[in-house]
C-alpha cells in the first residue's frame, strides 16, 4: 500500500510541476521577472526529481541476485538522496545567484499582471499536488505529527514529495509577493528579494532532505514500536516454551518494505536440537505474519536461561565476549 500511495503522490506532483514549469517560463519570457525564472527552474528541478523517484521505485523492484543478495530496494533511498542534491543545486543555488544578480542589476518588469495570474494558477495546481501527498501520507502517519512522520518515516518518497510541495507553495507566495510589490512600487528590488527568499527556502528544505535520506541510505532500524513487537513475537507463550526471551535484537531497513532482523534468543536448558529448530521456525513465521514488511530473519539460539537477565543482556551487546 505504501508503494502505491507513493507512486500516486509522485505522479500527481509530476503532472502539476511539468505544467507549472511551462507556464512560469512563459511568464518569465513576457515579464522578465527573476522570481518567475527562479520558480521555473524550481519546477523543472521538481519535475526531474519526481522522475528520479519513479526510476528509483522501478529499480528497487529488481529481484535479488548474486551481486546484490539482499535485493535492490535501497535504490529508493539512493534516488531520494540524489533528489535532495538536485533540489539544492538547481533550485537553491540558482535562485540565490539570480537574486544577487538582480540586486546588482535591477530590471523593470513587463506586464506583471501576467506573472500574477500565472502564479495564482500555479498555487492552485501545487495545492492539488500537496493535498494528494497529504492524503497518501495520512495513511501511514498514524498518530504522529507531520514533522515526526518526515523524521521517522522509512518511506523516502512521501516525505520528499511533502517537503517539495510545501516548499513550492511557500515559494510561489514569495514570488507573488516579489512581483506584486514590484508592480505596486515600480521597484524591481522586491522581485529580487522574492527570488532570494525562494533560494533560502529551497536550501533549508534540501538540507533537511539530505540529512534524512542520508540516514536512510546508511541504514535505519525498525521504529521502536515495531522492535518491541518483534521481541514479543519471538518469545513463545506457555509454560513449556523453548524460546524464553530475546537476549539482543538488531534490525535494519534494507528498503521501506524489507526489514533485516538478527537476534540472539535464549532457549530453555535441556531443549533438543529438534525442539529448538521447530521453535525457531515458528518464531520466524510469527514475526513475518505480524509485520507489515517482508522480513529477512536470522536467529541465534543460546543457553542463557540460567544467567541473570542483566548479565545476559550485557553478553549480547556488540563487542562483548
Amino acid at each position: 500500500m505504501s508503494t502505491e500511495g507513493s507512486t500516486k503522490a509522485i505522479l500527481a506532483a509530476l503532472g502539476a510541476n511539468v505544467g507549472i514549469a511551462v507556464a512560469k517560463f512563459v511568464g518569465f519570457a513576457i515579464t522578465g521577472s527573476s522570481s518567475m525564472l527562479a520558480e521555473g527552474v524550481h519546477s523543472v528541478a521538481d519535475s526531474g526529481n519526481q522522475g528520479l523517484l519513479l526510476l528509483g521505485g522501478k529499480q528497487a523492484k529488481r529481484q535479488a541476485d548474486a551481486k546484490h543478495q539482499f535485493g535492490y530496494g535501497a535504490n529508493r533511498y539512493f534516488f531520494a538522496f540524489v533528489v535532495a542534491l538536485v533540489l539544492f543545486l538547481l533550485g537553491s543555488v540558482f535562485a540565490i545567484y539570480e537574486a544577487i544578480h538582480k540586486l546588482q542589476h535591477p530590471e523593470p518588469l513587463s506586464m506583471p499582471i501576467v506573472a500574477v495570474l500565472i502564479l495564482v494558477v500555479a498555487i492552485g495546481l501545487e495545492g492539488y499536488s500537496f493535498r494528494t501527498a497529504m492524503r497518501e501520507s495520512s495513511k501511514l502517519r498514524g498518530d504522529s505529527s507531520w514533522w515526526q512522520f518526515i523524521r521517522n518515516s522509512r518511506n523516502p518518497e512521501l516525505p520528499v514529495v511533502l517537503l517539495e510541495d510545501s516548499g513550492a507553495l511557500v515559494g510561489l507566495v514569495f514570488a507573488l509577493f516579489g512581483v506584486s510589490m514590484t508592480w505596486a512600487t515600480d521597484n524591481p528590488v522586491f522581485d529580487a528579494i522574492g527570488t532570494l527568499l525562494i533560494g533560502i527556502l529551497l536550501g533549508i528544505i534540501a538540507i533537511i532532505l539530505i540529512t534524512e535520506t542520508r540516514s536512510l541510505l546508511i541504514g535505519e532500524p525498525a521504529v521502536p514500536a515495531e522492535q518491541a513487537r518483534i521481541e514479543q513475537l519471538l518469545v513463545e507463550s506457555g509454560s513449556d516454551r523453548v524460546i524464553t526471551r530475546v537476549v539482543h535484537l538488531r534490525t535494519q531497513h534494507l528498503s521501506p518494505d524489507d526489514l533485516l532482523i538478527a537476534a540472539k534468543v535464549a532457549v530453555a536448558p535441556g531443549s533438543t536440537i529438534q525442539q529448538i529448530s521447530v521453535a525457531i521456525n515458528d518464531a520466524e513465521a510469527r514475526v513475518r505474519a505480524g509485520l507489515p514488511h517482508s522480513a529477512l530473519i536470522y536467529l541465534e539460539p543460546d543457553l542463557l536461561n540460567a544467567v541473570p537477565a542483566p548479565e545476559a543482556a550485557t553478553r549480547g551487546q556488540i563487542g562483548s565476549p
